[in-house]
Order: C-alpha cells, then structure tokens, then sequence
C-alpha cells in the first residue's frame, strides 16, 4: 500500500469517527430536551444518519480507494469504534461534570462501546463490501 493511500483511509477513519461522535452528542442533546416520545424520534434520527455516514464510508472504501471487502469491513469498523470510544470519552467526562457517582461503570464503557459497536459494524460491512465486490464481478 503505497503512503497515499494510507493517508487517505486513515484520515477517512478519523474524519467518520469524529462524525460519529458529532452526532451521538448533538443528538442526545436534542433528545435530552425532549418529551419522551420526541427523544425516541432524534434517536432514530440519529441512528437514520449514522446508518447514512456508515454506507458513504463504505462507498468510499470500496470505489474511490478500490480495497477488498476485508480492509473496507476493517477500516468502517474501525470508525465506529473511534467514535464509540469518543463517545464513551464524553459521557465520562460529562459524568465527572454533573458529580455522578457511575464513575467505575462509564470507565468500562471505554472498553464495552466500541466493541459492542465495531464488531457488528464489521460484520455489516464485510457482508455490503462483499455484495458490492459480487454485483461489480458479475457485471464485467
């Protein structure tokens, strides 16, 4: 892998993982001053744009860096962890603002979130990339 294309897919983990994390945060903050049936709609909108962000990211793995399922599967999941664990990072220090006493329990969550987040997020993608490298062989 030549270092171009190394700084490309690194920078597009980092650039998504931030994303991720934007929108986790901007989100909840809609929710949080919401009735509870209007925090269930900016949470699914919430997940609605991530699910967006999470299919571009394949998208540009797949075509524009042309990489085989396995490293679009790796890099995706890997921005979904990243911004899993920048979440987890946020919700941490929030919970030290705010005097909250779950301090040992959002500890953990910078280990648990991002795997509860990256392996299905590989898993999902190895199955989009496959199915795109698929659909691509068989119409050439």
């Amino acid at each position: 892998m030549n270092n171009q294309k190394r700084r490309l897919w690194l920078r597009a983990v980092l650039l998504t993982g931030a994303l991720y994390c934007a929108i986790g945060i901007s989100f909840s903050a809609f929710a949080a001053r919401s009735s509870h049936r209007m925090a269930v709609a900016w949470n699914l909108a919430s997940f609605g744009v991530s699910l967006v962000v999470f299919a571009i990211h394949i998208g540009y793995e797949h075509f524009s860096l042309g990489n085989r399922p396995l490293i679009v599967g790796l890099h995706t999941a890997l921005a979904v962890a990243l911004g899993s664990f920048l979440l987890a990072v946020s919700a941490n220090i929030h919970s030290f603002r705010v005097a909250n006493s779950q301090h040992g329990l959002l500890a953990i969550a910078l280990v648990v979130w991002p795997l509860m987040t990256g392996i299905p997020a590989l898993v999902v993608a190895l199955i989009a990339a496959g199915g795109l490298d698929f659909f691509r062989s068989a119409t050439q």
